[in-house]
């Protein structure tokens, strides 16, 4: 199978940093989020080192206002939400990718190529997903489809 790209643009990441290190916590904020009707896609969470960490995730730009008036509240105002909207996700698709050693590094070269600055990568078996700047994905989309082809 030939490895596929998709394009999402319009994205903003939340990071929140000095959340409680408890995955209670961060299912809480998921659920809330969810209950608010907004769809959450990249997912990071930091690894834990202490009591607190930072959890990092996409959403559409359209709903940051809904997300934000949620996440100004969380701990009684501790926790520290730091927003970058318009950017876009491109992912790459593969199923051949599961039994495949480097192939993100064949991904994360062509990001290079690109002088890309990425907001925030995220993988599965099959799909590595970038976030980029609105600024810096034509060059992106272009050298990632160029070592595809």
């Amino acid at each position: 199978m030939k490895p596929t790209i998709s394009v999402f643009e319009d994205i903003t990441l939340i990071t929140l940093q000095n959340i409680p290190a408890d995955i209670n916590f961060v299912a809480d904020v998921f659920r809330t989020i969810g209950d608010l009707g907004v769809d959450v896609d990249m997912i990071s969470l930091s690894p834990v080192q202490s009591s607190r960490t930072s959890l990092s995730f996409t959403i559409a730009d359209e709903d940051l206002v809904k997300v934000l008036s949620y996440t100004s509240t969380l701990d009684d105002g501790s926790v520290k939400p730091i927003v970058s909207s318009g950017n876009c996700k491109i992912s790459i698709n593969d199923t051949e990718m599961e039994h495949c050693p480097g192939a993100a590094a064949k991904v994360f070269a062509r990001a290079a190529a690109a002088n890309t600055d990425i907001r925030l990568i995220t993988t599965s078996e099959i799909q590595i997903s970038l976030l980029v700047s609105k600024a810096d994905f034509d060059s992106t989309f272009a050298s990632l489809q160029k070592a595809l082809d």
